[in-house]
């Protein structure tokens, strides 16, 4: 069965699922932060998903990167699934700007989290689940 890393809560809010995978919006106003988590118990690796399942997750990860271009007009989306503290598998999508605090460098490490205000964090993922075809499901 199925069940979210209790460490995502220390620092995401779940703003709701694909066929296959939560949304997760990481608590860093530094950058437009999102995460993809197949909903598959176990999985630490995308080789480890179904292909039906790899499949889904690259379509996610698609759309996602659409709405996150149309929605927040960054320089790049940087994506990756590195899994070293948190092992099930998510796949991060960062908006990127060239006048980010972390430009041109990764992302990790480099400052500190800004936390989102409570109305910054409501339009954040508003425009996003706007963004968002009628395979998005909200949380809430």
């Amino acid at each position: 069965m199925f069940q979210l890393d209790p460490r995502f809560n220390n620092d995401c809010t779940v703003i709701g699922r694909f066929k296959l995978s939560l949304l997760l919006l990481m608590n860093d106003a530094n950058y437009p932060w999102f995460i993809l988590v197949p909903r598959e118990a176990n999985i630490r690796e995308i080789y480890q998903l179904s292909d039906q399942q790899q499949q889904q997750l690259t379509r996610e990860s698609c759309q996602l990167s659409r709405a996150l271009a149309a929605t927040f007009n960054g320089d790049k989306i940087n994506i990756a699934s590195l899994g070293n503290i948190v092992e099930q598998l998510h796949i991060h999508h960062v908006v990127r700007y060239q006048n980010d605090p972390s430009w041109p460098a990764p992302i990790w490490g480099r400052h500190k989290a800004l936390p989102y205000t409570a109305e910054e964090q409501r339009v954040v993922t508003q425009q996003l689940i706007h963004a968002l075809d009628s395979h998005f499901v909200p949380a809430g």
